[in-house]
């Protein structure tokens, strides 16, 4: 049995928290949520927040499932659509900045074996 979720719209680049992502990936939950509060970055609070959101998902759809067998098997973080905006230069010119955002999905599943 498997379960997820989803964090749509995350204000941070995909690439940052693709950084965090790759790091727990394949791990134990248990150990996933250890590595995920001892991290420096500021994606993984709500990171940890959405693995927890998997688990809970999880027990929803299965009651009863052993907590210690549960896996993280797989974390996908996607390009979400970016706000545009433009921050004035010299010469009348202007830079432009993007703003940008990602979709980070997780999937929960019981070890086997």
């Amino acid at each position: 049995m498997q379960a997820e979720a989803r964090l749509r719209y995350y204000k941070g680049s995909p690439q940052k928290v693709r950084l965090v992502a790759d790091i727990v990936r394949g791990h134990g939950v248990s150990r996933a949520l250890a590595i995920l509060k001892l991290t420096h970055k500021r994606c993984a609070r709500d990171l940890e927040k959405l693995v927890r959101s998997a688990v809970a998902n999880l027990e929803q759809k299965s009651p009863g499932v052993d907590a210690g067998k549960l896996v993280l098997t797989s974390i996908q973080v996607n390009q979400a659509a970016s706000l545009k905006r433009f921050r004035a230069a010299s010469m009348g010119r202007v830079y432009p900045r993007l703003h940008r955002f990602c979709h980070v999905t997780v999937q929960v599943a019981e070890r086997e074996g």
